[in-house]
């Protein structure tokens, strides 16, 4: 099968969130399972820092928007058996970060038309192409409205993939023929039109032969009038080729008996050896190692995550029973500030590193004895997935793809971490509350730790499942 990943970012290259992570580890897998597979993504300045990063130049066009005519440079480089096709363009992309600019619309407006002509250019007509998120949610609806009458694109089937559904691509209604030579009636009857602006999201479900989003918990929320960021009407119409597909890890990356960032290796067979890690990550932290558990948060530093929860939690429960805290993050400045105080007030309990480390994030998973994730809302997560490979069981609330990947004492016979409900303290404070019941209890602990580190979150599982919805799509 020949598949078009199109997206706005993909690792190795240029990387925000959990999306690259997807783009990347997908299509490789996809590669392994004898799929040709192409990336196009947009080429950032940064790209040219890589010191890898030696793509070939293919191809020159223009492309047309309006009265703006731009042009479009085609690189193409291979990495671990799939193409990689960037599209430059140093008006739209030559800026010192990815996102972010008041014509962000029309920047992915081009690299969405960009990437129509590129197919035509280079002779490459997949079977599929997967499109992610607002940036690139629009194609189908151009090829088939712009481009119906063109027979190159005439077998081409797609599929949308939500992970973000925040953002929506919002436009004004001008911006139809201004920018991509659609007529404005997909506005005025409704294909493209949310809160009384073009969307290029919406226009990805109604137009996409598939739908997914990262989780099948996400899916059931995203249904809902309260849960589904306004697209639960889009998507209630779509609801029979919509589907919920968790996410994978790179488990190359994400694994402690050969991490290079962490100081002592283990695997289920040398389990006992993971605790060998505390004191390297209490060193790292600048904390004496603590006759409690350590609990340990990778987080951005959002109302989302939870963190306020996290504050509240630590000194009501943690603090009073000798454990410690060990965060690693950035973002609100005011929740920077929490923490700094939190630290300033319990330096012996409170670790903290403001901003990314990967050395660190790696050394937290490893060292930690419990990971928190009191999320409000989370499509899918990949830090308690990481955090179990690594035998530190997550605590986390039963939210989307949380729910579906972590399993507590209450719902199954193997616990892999622990749940709970309710987006306060006193939720939080009984997760809390069970895992300090299981640290007291090294035998149940153990069990805990080595069923988190028996779960399969490879890519294998989820790209059959991706191959079957991109076949489901092609007999739409």
């Amino acid at each position: 099968m020949k598949i078009a990943m199109l997206a706005s970012e993909s690792n190795p290259f240029a990387k925000t969130g959990g999306l690259a992570d997807v783009v990347y580890s997908l299509s490789v897998e996809l590669a392994k399972k004898k799929n040709e597979v192409a990336v196009v993504m947009p080429l950032y300045r940064s790209l040219w820092d890589k010191k890898d990063f030696a793509p070939i130049l293919v191809t020159t066009f223009p492309v047309y928007m309006g009265w703006r005519r731009q042009q479009a440079d085609i690189y193409r480089m291979e990495r671990d058996g799939v193409v990689f096709y960037f599209i430059a363009n140093a008006y739209y992309f030559d800026r010192e970060k990815l996102y972010g600019f008041g014509d962000d619309g029309e920047r992915f407006a081009f690299f969405s038309l960009a990437f129509i002509e590129m197919l035509k250019r280079i002779q490459f007509c997949p079977d599929i192409v997967h499109v992610h998120d607002w940036q690139a949610a629009i194609v189908p609806c151009l090829i088939k409205e712009r481009y119906k009458e063109d027979g190159f694109y005439r077998d081409i089937r797609f599929v949308l993939s939500i992970h973000n559904p925040a953002f929506k691509g919002y436009l004004y209604p001008d911006a139809l023929p201004d920018l991509f030579g659609l007529s404005e009636d997909l506005f005025y009857y409704g294909q493209v039109r949310l809160d009384d602006m073009v969307s290029t999201l919406k226009a990805g479900i109604m137009y996409a032969d598939k739908i997914s989003t990262v989780s099948p918990t996400h899916r059931s929320e995203l249904l809902q009038p309260w849960l589904g960021h306004h697209l639960e009407g889009a998507l209630r119409l779509r609801e029979w080729d919509f589907t919920g597909i968790v996410n994978g890890i790179d488990v190359k990356e994400w694994d402690p008996l050969h991490d290079k960032d962490i100081p002592v290796h283990y695997s289920k067979a040398t389990f006992a050896k993971k605790k060998e890690n505390r004191p390297f990550l209490c060193e790292k932290l600048s904390i004496p190692c603590p006759e409690g558990p350590i609990f340990g948060v990778v987080s951005r530093l959002t109302d989302q995550k939870g963190m306020e929860l996290v504050f509240e939690s630590f000194e009501q429960r943690i603090a009073p029973q000798g454990g410690a805290l060990v965060v690693l993050g950035a973002g609100d400045p005011h929740l920077e500030w929490r923490l700094q105080n939190l630290r300033d007030r319990y330096p012996n309990q409170v670790g903290i590193y403001i901003g990314y480390n990967e050395q660190i994030a790696h050394l937290i998973y490893a060292g930690s004895d419990f990971f928190l994730m009191p999320s409000l809302f989370e499509p899918c997560g990949i830090s308690q997935m990481i955090a179990q490979r690594y035998g530190t069981p997550p605590v986390v609330r039963r939210t989307g793809g949380l729910a579906d990947t972590v399993h507590s004492p209450l719902d199954s016979d193997k616990p892999d971490g622990i749940v709970f409900n309710d987006f306060d303290v006193g939720g939080l404070n009984y997760g809390i509350d069970v895992s300090f019941s299981y640290y007291r209890d090294p035998k149940a602990y153990a069990v805990m730790a080595l069923n988190a580190m028996s779960c399969d979150h490879s890519w294998k599982e989820s790209a059959a499942l991706y191959l079957g919805l991109y076949k489901a799509a092609i007999k739409r």
